[in-house]
C-alpha cells in the first residue's frame, strides 16, 4: 500500500540540472581552472561535498569549502530566474496533493537551493516536508534523507514509493527498502529494480489506486 511519495529535486520537479552546472564551470573559472566538456556527465546525481572533493582532488583546487559554496552559490542564485518546474510533474504533485496523498522532496542540493527550487516550481507551502544535504550526514546513496522523510511523513519506508531521474537517487531509495519509478524525461540510464513512467498519469494510477 502506498500512502506517500518521495520526490527528487533536480532533475525530477525542477528543470535545474543545467543551471547547476553552469554555475558550476563559472565558479571553477573564476578558481583558475578549466571546466571539462564533461563537466555535467561528471557531477549530475553528485552530492555538493562529493562534487567539491572530485574539483578538489581531479582539478587541484585550492579553494576551501566555504568560499567554494559562496561562489557557486552567487552563479546559481544570478541565473535563478531561469528556474522552471516540470509541467508534468509538479501537475502530478498537485494532483496528489489535492487527493491527500503525503509528499516529501529529498534532495542532494543544500537547504538555500532546495528553497529557491521549490519557490521557482510553486510548490513551497508551509508544513512542506524537504530534506536537503545538509539535514543528513549521508547524501545519496546512502538511504538517510529518504528515511527521515518516511519518518517525517509518519509512514514506513515500505509504504513510500520513491519518484526519481539519477542511478545515485536510485540506490539510495532502494537501499531505504523503497519502490522507485524514474520520470519519463530521465536522461540516466535505469538501474536494475527501477522502471521509467510512461508518463506522469501512470504514477497518479499507482498511487491514487490506495486512495
Amino acid at each position: 500500500m502506498i500512502k506517500a511519495v518521495l520526490w527528487d529535486m533536480d532533475g525530477t520537479l525542477v528543470d535545474s540540472e543545467d543551471i547547476a552546472v553552469e554555475a558550476l564551470a563559472l565558479a571553477m573559472k573564476e578558481a583558475g581552472l578549466a571546466p571539462p566538456r564533461d563537466l555535467k556527465a561528471r557531477v549530475v546525481g553528485r552530492s555538493a561535498d562529493e562534487i567539491y572533493r572530485h574539483i578538489v582532488d581531479g582539478f587541484g583546487m585550492r579553494t576551501g569549502p566555504a568560499e567554494w559554496e559562496r561562489r557557486k552559490h552567487h552563479y546559481y542564485f544570478r541565473a535563478s530566474e531561469a528556474l522552471r518546474g516540470y509541467d508534468d510533474a509538479v501537475e502530478t504533485w498537485r494532483r496528489l496533493d489535492a487527493a491527500g496523498v503525503r509528499q516529501a522532496v529529498v534532495s542532494h542540493s543544500d537547504r538555500a537551493i532546495v528553497d529557491v527550487n521549490l519557490r521557482a516550481a510553486g510548490l513551497v507551502r508551509p508544513g512542506l516536508v524537504t530534506v536537503a544535504r545538509n539535514d543528513v550526514l549521508h547524501g545519496k546513496p546512502h538511504p538517510e534523507g529518504y528515511l527521515r522523510a518516511a519518518y517525517l511523513l509518519g509512514v514506513e519506508p515500505g509504504e513510500c514509493l520513491v519518484v526519481e531521474d539519477s542511478a545515485s537517487g536510485a540506490a539510495a531509495a532502494l537501499a531505504a527498502g523503497i519502490e522507485v519509478v524514474f520520470v519519463p524525461h530521465s536522461h540516466s540510464a535505469v538501474p536494475q529494480g527501477v522502471r521509467t513512467l510512461c508518463s506522469m498519469r501512470e504514477l497518479e494510477d499507482q498511487v491514487l489506486a490506495f486512495f
